[in-house]
């Protein structure tokens, strides 16, 4: 098979067309947001292991029709091109004028329409199943990365300037601080020593304490183990060393935390007080020139002064939440609603309240912003941004090289909860990226290729990229999202003369702002649907508008319930098929089964941890196990999660993303027995019983 190469790596080979055999099948996506495999020559399509489940509104018939025309699937002579083996032949829609002569993949369930089978059951669809693809354009435009022109290297993308926005950043904030405090000690009779105490006591106990009250949260929770400067790896004591020596950097403390999954973060007081703590995944999957990549992005938060100005402008929301507790409980002890001082604090209480959400997203653009800055740091020391780019894919997709598995077989953990915003990798926004790549080879029946499939990680990157939702979750997160910080290092390699290690070309088929504003409408849903009769319960006073309101609000819930926890048919697909979607959200989710082996807990090193990863023939992913009391989640990921540890299981859920791919289990079914999650009847009851409750109020 062919091996294109991208940057100076090469792609997992191309997968051949059953049909014609010696042509590449390329990828095209479908108005439905779907990537799939299409045939220039022959228009034959190859749909992976569930995928025609995304192009039906009837999936029960789909699924029938299917299931009964598996049952008299026999030996074909076409190769699949996931597998290069004999794939089976079966009829779909069989006895009625609409059948057609499929393939199947006996071992990924992927199938292979041919051009006029794919018309026929389009045609069929019609009264069926409404299949609709659409063949107009093609994935790629074979334009080039960001800010790039023909024959052209790119100048370097100019990030906002570092000091400029930090002197900014804590100038606002304090500012708007300062202004609280006066008009609270002006109008709210707040003491000035009790305000001016407030604030520096907050951040001296911060400041002092925050980084031992870390050493002992991650000693007694992660088993975090402070390694003498000879106990690292040579390359790394020698690449600290020259670091740091150019920087005139004291050379941090190193910890390590026996733990696969792969992260990395610092934090301190100062520069010369910076501790950097890896995890064992960080040398088990990672090159040793990727590690020190990963280290010289820490060095970076630490010479930026990060720790610190981070801890900084972090006490603002802080002292504002104060403030508001403050007042609030003055107010609650003190004058009546009559009292023009009790509504002077009431109104500077809600305006603290105001100001410290507003200044948590200051932090969190502030937070990003540096990030950025310390990833510039490391394509500069390194002299390869590339390193880093691979780097935090492989943290991400959990990938490592062939020679790094041989070595190591501990399974692919969930990253480490208790990273905060100086880690390499924010634990919600990578793994959007995480999990999603962990693949099958083309051909290597279910085995995971041991180069890292260029074209896989772009496709995978395209919710990130185009999903509305994705923006969404990176506004509120303190990195940014990996896709976007891994264009910012191509462009610095390109500007040092280098290929990047990815490009972005692909083009976008359509907005995805249509689902994005149905998702908000469906959220909002309940609110919406009761609000006109909430306005006329406070105006009239009445019973009966309130049991409107009541009756109204449950309606709404009830059909909010319905379009998030989609039942019917839960078919049967793979990681790899879900992960290819773009139209999926944590309101619009994608019903399915999954059958695979829970190869860990979803929080690593924690015992109670509730939640698994799941591993099958084409991916990994990760399985949030819900019931309607956390109490209940506690006991069992403290007593029974540890027995499912490397237990073959049939997982049936609701695939979501937010920006996390995971699935929620509504039944999870291995050798010995079935666990069920009652999250979806508990809602159910409480919407039913809401809506009685209103129907009540109403005929009183």
């Amino acid at each position: 098979m062919n091996s294109p190469l991208i940057g100076n790596e090469v792609l997992a080979p191309l997968m051949k067309c059953p049909n014609c055999r010696e042509v590449d099948l390329i990828s095209r996506l479908t108005k439905q947001g779907v990537e799939v495999d299409y045939c220039p020559q022959c228009n034959g399509i190859w749909l992976e292991q569930g995928e025609i489940f995304y192009f039906t509104n009837n999936r029960r018939r789909m699924c029938q029709a299917i299931e009964k025309g598996m049952q008299n699937a026999k030996p074909g002579d076409r190769l699949s091109p996931r597998t290069d083996r004999l794939m089976h032949q079966w009829t779909l829609f069989a006895g009625s004028a609409d059948e057609v002569q499929l393939d199947t993949c006996t071992d990924t369930g992927g199938i292979w329409f041919d051009s006029e089978e794919l018309d026929k059951v389009r045609g069929a669809a019609k009264r069926r199943a409404k299949l609709s693809i659409n063949m107009d354009r093609p994935l790629s435009t074979g334009e080039i990365g960001p800010g790039r022109s023909a024959g052209a290297a790119p100048a370097l993308l100019q990030l906002p300037n570092l000091a400029l926005r930090s002197a900014w950043t804590l100038g606002l904030l304090y500012g708007l601080l300062v202004l609280l405090l006066i008009t609270a000690v002006e109008f709210a009779g707040l003491d000035p020593g009790v305000a001016l105490l407030m604030g520096i006591a907050i951040a001296l106990i911060q400041f002092v304490v925050g980084p031992w009250l870390m050493d002992l949260s991650l000693r007694f929770f992660y088993r975090l183990e402070w390694l003498e400067f000879g106990e690292l790896p040579d390359h790394l004591q020698h690449f600290l060393e020259r670091v740091c020596g150019r920087i005139g950097m004291k050379i941090p403390s190193m910890g390590l935390i026996r733990d696969g999954a792969p992260n990395a973060f610092t934090y301190g007081h100062h520069p010369d007080n910076a501790r950097i703590v890896i995890s064992q995944g960080i040398l088990d999957l990672l090159e040793e020139d990727e590690v020190e990549a990963v280290g010289a992005h820490e060095i970076g938060h630490a010479k930026h002064w990060d720790m610190l100005l981070m801890t900084i402008v972090q006490l603002v929301p802080l002292i504002f939440y104060y403030i508001y507790r403050a007042l609030m409980s003055t107010r609650a002890r003190g004058s009546s609603r009559s009292d023009k001082g009790g509504w002077y604090q009431m109104a500077v209480a809600i305006g603290a309240y105001i100001l410290d959400i507003i200044s948590q997203y200051i932090v969190l653009w502030f937070s990003r912003t540096r990030e950025y800055y310390a990833d510039r740091f490391a394509g500069r020391v390194t002299r390869s941004p590339n390193l880093l780019s691979s780097a935090l894919v492989k943290i991400a997709y959990g990938l490592a090289g062939k020679e790094k598995r041989k070595e190591k077989k501990e399974p692919r953990s969930r990253t480490l909860e208790a990273l905060g915003a100086l880690g390499i990798f924010d634990p919600g926004a990578a793994q959007a990226v995480a999990i999603t790549s962990y693949l099958s080879a083309p051909g290597g029946g279910g085995a995971v290729s041991d180069e890292l499939s260029k074209e896989t990680i772009a496709g995978a990157m395209k919710w990130d990229l185009w999903n509305p939702w994705a923006k969404y979750y990176e506004f509120h997160s303190t990195h940014p999202l990996v896709a976007n910080r891994m264009r910012y290092l191509g462009n610095q390699a390109e500007s040092m003369g280098l290929e990047p290690f990815i490009r972005f070309d692909l083009r976008k088929p359509e907005s995805y702002w249509d689902e994005f504003f149905v998702d908000l409408l469906m959220m909002w849903l309940p609110l919406i649907v009761a609000s006109p009769f909430i306005l006329f319960a406070i105006v009239r006073a009445s019973w009966t508008d309130a049991g409107l309101a009541i009756a109204a609000f449950a309606v709404g819930g009830l059909l909010k319930l319905g379009f998030s926890y989609r039942h019917g048919v839960f078919p049967q697909m793979n990681v790899a098929s879900l992960l290819r979607g773009v139209k999926v959200s944590a309101v619009r989710p994608v019903p399915c089964t999954l059958s695979g082996t829970i190869i860990g807990r979803g929080v690593p090193g924690l015992i109670w941890s509730e939640d698994f990863v799941l591993q099958d023939e084409s991916g990994i992913i990760f399985l949030d196990y819900r019931q309607p009391l956390r109490i209940w989640e506690f006991f069992f990921g403290l007593l029974r999660a540890s027995e499912l540890q490397n237990q073959a299981a049939t997982v049936v859920g609701w695939y979501r993303r937010a920006p996390i791919p995971y699935l929620e289990m509504k039944s999870m079914s291995t050798a010995d027995r079935k666990r069920n999650c009652y999250v979806y009847h508990m809602k159910l009851v409480s919407w039913i019983v809401l809506l009685l409750a209103g129907i009540a109020l109403i005929v009183k």
